[in-house]
């Protein structure tokens, strides 16, 4: 019983409980929040709702981290031993993901710190900052567009593609053609300046051939 006793004292000389209450309380209503954001409005293209929801666990993982160690450098030294045999292999498809990544783990560093007012701040100045960039990024992301190209047509030529398509890009190699009973199907690597562009290419495509189907798959990490 005394050695409980001394624990509990010795835990409430470190740790505040209703600070360590308030700081959770924070931490999980603002990563709760940027969960709900990134799924709204996040452009990555894997699951954004199966994705963020690592983020409250790895916000408060993290503030309890760094709630325990803060106080220790033995226990600071322990936990750089730890982690330095733990290997993680968390696949990022997307930059963006690894953004959001680093924002939950700078949350829960704030909350660990005892800085629950920082969150807040922090939180109500990032956030209408990243709702402009998505909103920038959204009306440009189309500008000079690098893409691949699908068509499948019947009765035309790759030349008659070429044709058809080069007015409209600035940049377009062919990658591969099929042929098969009378059909093409030709995949090509090309370069649009505009969403417009891509609409006249489907519009000519129709005309050439009224059953053509046309896909068109953004690239933006494409080497041309």
């Amino acid at each position: 019983m005394n050695t409980f006793e001394q624990y509990l004292n010795d835990f409430n000389s470190t740790i505040n409980v209703w600070q360590f209450l308030v700081n959770i309380a924070v931490v999980t209503i603002i990563a709760f929040i940027i969960k709900l954001f990134y799924i709204q409005f996040g452009r990555a293209i894997s699951n954004r709702r199966k994705f963020s929801n690592n983020f409250i666990p790895l916000a408060l993982s993290t503030l309890l981290i760094i709630t325990v160690i803060k106080s220790s450098v033995a226990l600071s030294l322990g936990l750089v031993g730890a982690l330095s045999i733990v290997r993680f292999r968390a696949a990022i498809k997307d930059p963006e993901e690894l953004t959001y990544l680093f924002l939950i783990i700078g949350l829960g560093l704030i909350g660990g710190a005892n800085k629950p007012l920082l969150a807040i701040v922090s939180f109500a100045i990032f956030m209408p900052l990243l709702y402009l960039n998505n909103r920038v990024s959204s009306k440009t992301r189309i500008v000079n567009n690098k893409a691949t190209l699908h068509i499948k047509a019947a009765n035309t030529t790759t030349d008659k593609l070429n044709q058809l398509i080069t007015p409209h890009t600035s940049y377009l190699e062919l990658k591969r053609a099929d042929y098969k009973e009378g059909t093409i199907n030709a995949s090509y690597q090309c370069l649009f300046s505009s969403a417009e562009s891509l609409d006249k290419v489907a519009a000519a495509m129709k005309e050439l051939d009224p059953s053509a189907s046309l896909s068109f798959v953004d690239q933006p990490d494409l080497l041309l």
